[in-house]
């Protein structure tokens, strides 16, 4: 006897069409993560260079800048950052604090040098938590509120 089409769907028939939902719902977050990822390497202006060439860039040049004191004080603005992505954004945040180290032609990276840099490589939607964060761990960063407007 042929199947008909007015068979009910099984348990099995849900089960399979919930799992196709959840792996289509991961695989769009994971695209949308690795866009990100590509548009960050494409070049943005007319130097050729992307922005993850820059932060390369001023990540190798001011090298020889960070003590011991500043790479310790990096660790500890990124700890409110997740685990899993805490590498790219100590790798961003450095980067920023370089270039801002390199610009005032700095001997070595002081804790201005990190906190101008911290506020700089944060995006403005992360704002609040950034100065809860500089509140709860008692730094002062009143020379440099005006980056946060």
């Amino acid at each position: 006897m042929l199947l008909s089409s007015s068979v009910p769907p099984s348990g099995f028939m849900w089960f399979i069409l919930f799992w196709v939902f959840v792996l289509l719902f991961f695989m769009s977050i994971g695209g949308y993560f690795m866009f990100r990822k590509f548009l960050k390497v494409l070049p943005m202006g007319n130097d050729g260079k992307s922005k993850l060439d820059w932060q390369n860039h001023y990540v190798e040049s001011s090298r020889h800048l960070w003590t011991e004191e500043s790479k310790a004080f990096l660790e500890m603005l990124v700890e409110p950052v997740p685990k899993p992505f805490r590498d790219i954004a100590r790798h961003s945040i450095a980067a920023r604090i370089g270039q801002v180290a390199l610009e005032d032609n700095a001997t070595e990276i002081t804790k201005d040098h990190c906190i101008k840099g911290y506020i700089l490589a944060t995006p403005k939607r992360d704002y609040k938590s950034l100065t809860s964060f500089l509140d709860k761990k008692q730094i002062d960063y009143t020379a440099y509120k005006h980056l946060l407007q």
